[in-house]
Formats: structure tokens, sequence, C-alpha cells
């Protein structure tokens, strides 16, 4: 398969879509007045919820922690809450920050996710992105070296800043977590308490972050599976976040 491409600048890409961050880019965003949402999934160390072929990069990104008798292991990411247009981005769909924007908008429009493929069909690009440009893709492989790096430095950042993203939950309360596959739940913290817990944990020597995770599910069947591998779930009402279901979408 070959792939060329070339932003047209249409701005659909930086228009209701959360950008992952590093832990430098979510302090940047807070710093700069932005809203940081912090997204949580979460798999059964027995499997539930992680095809078996995605196990190595999942288990890479993602922290072990307790929930009842079990391990689990839980995906954390801290994005830039974009409902709308990116607030970095101009009347001419031009970005305010270009030279200090997050390294997946750099990225952008390949996946970081190594099990995910590049797929233009379901990107907002409009048709002309892919018409002309320089090679992207030729054989299936990528041939934009500085891309190639940038996807790795992404991959490596998710799993340096893990642990670091799991104490900055406990501090900030943050212990439910969604089933992968099942959905996620969704938190937006006060951004002052955020950059607080954020500076804490980062400047002192990173101790255990302590406290079960518990699991929100979207239903019955799901409840029962969960339970089964000795993890616990929450049926409470959710007060300070948001279950976003899959099923759903």
């Amino acid at each position: 398969m070959n792939t060329t491409f070339s932003c047209v600048g249409c701005g659909k890409c930086c228009t209701d879509h959360h950008v992952p961050l590093t832990l430098a880019e979510a302090r940047m965003w807070a710093n700069d007045g932005g809203q940081v949402i912090v997204l949580v999934e979460g798999f059964l160390a027995n499997g539930l919820g992680l095809p078996a072929q995605q196990r190595e990069h999942a288990e890479r990104r993602s922290a072990k922690v307790a929930s009842g008798t079990s391990q689990a292991h839980v995906a954390i990411t801290f994005a830039a809450y974009n409902a709308g247009r990116c607030r970095n981005l101009d009347d001419d769909n031009l970005c305010r920050i270009y030279e200090r924007r997050p390294l997946v908008c750099r990225i952008y429009p390949m996946e970081i996710n190594p099990h995910i493929p590049l797929n233009p069909s379901i990107k907002e690009c409009p048709p002309e992105s892919w018409e002309k440009g320089p090679d992207l893709i030729i054989g299936g492989e990528l041939v934009d070296h500085e891309l190639a790096a940038l996807i790795q430095r992404s991959r490596q950042a998710d799993r340096d800043d893990i642990r670091t993203k799991d104490a900055i939950c406990a501090a900030l309360g943050i212990r439910t977590t969604a089933l992968k596959g099942d959905g996620f739940t969704a938190y937006l913290p006060d951004m002052g308490t955020f950059a607080a817990a954020l500076d804490q944990v980062t400047q002192q020597p990173l101790a255990s972050a302590g406290g079960d995770w518990q699991f929100h599910v979207s239903g019955d069947d799901i409840a029962r599976q969960v339970l089964a591998s000795g993890a616990e779930v929450t049926t409470a009402t959710p007060l300070d976040y948001t279950f976003i279901s899959l099923r759903a979408a």
C-alpha cells in the first residue's frame, strides 16, 4: 500500500479531538490555561478486556495495580480537552503554538498504536489531503524516518510516564477505571489542583501510588466477568467522572 499525504489546513483534526499529552506537555497545557482530561481504561491480569495480540503493547504502557484480590493494568491518558475548536487554533486555522505543539499533533495523521493501521477513510482530512504530497507509506512501510522517530518517542513517553500518572491520579483521588474495550472513565480535574499534583509527584522520588482501583462497567454481564476475576466493581453513580461506553460507539 502506498500513501501520500499533505495537510491542506482544514482544521478538522484540531476540532473535537482530545490530544494525548506527555507529562511535560500536560504541565504546559495547564500553564497556558487549558483543560486536561484524564481518560482511564484497564484490563485484568488474566487477559479480560484485552485481545491476546495486543497484550505486549498494552502492558508496556500500563501500570500494574491492585483491584480486589486481582492484579490489573491501567492505561492513563492525559489529553488536551478540545470540545470544539482547539483553543490554539486561530481564525485562519493556523496553530498559535506550532513550534511547541504536542508530540501527537506532530505525528498526525499516523497512529501511535502499532495494532491500528493508518486508514485514510476514517480520517477527517478531505480527499485532496491524500491525493498529492510527499510519500508517507510505501509498500505498507512508513518511509518518513523523522515521523517514525516521533512515533517511537511517543510510545516511549507512554511507558516512562505511566507510574507517575498513576501517582498523580492517586493524589487526585482518581481510582475508577473502565474495562478496555468496554469504555473509558473520563475526569476533568480542577487545573490548579491537577498542576499542583503533577508538580508534587514529579519533584520527589516516586513512591508506590497506593490505593486499589475499581472498575466501572457498562452492564451486568461485564460486571459478572470482572467480579469472577476477583476485581472490584463499583455500582455507585459517578460523581467526579463520566463513563464513556464503547458499546454505543
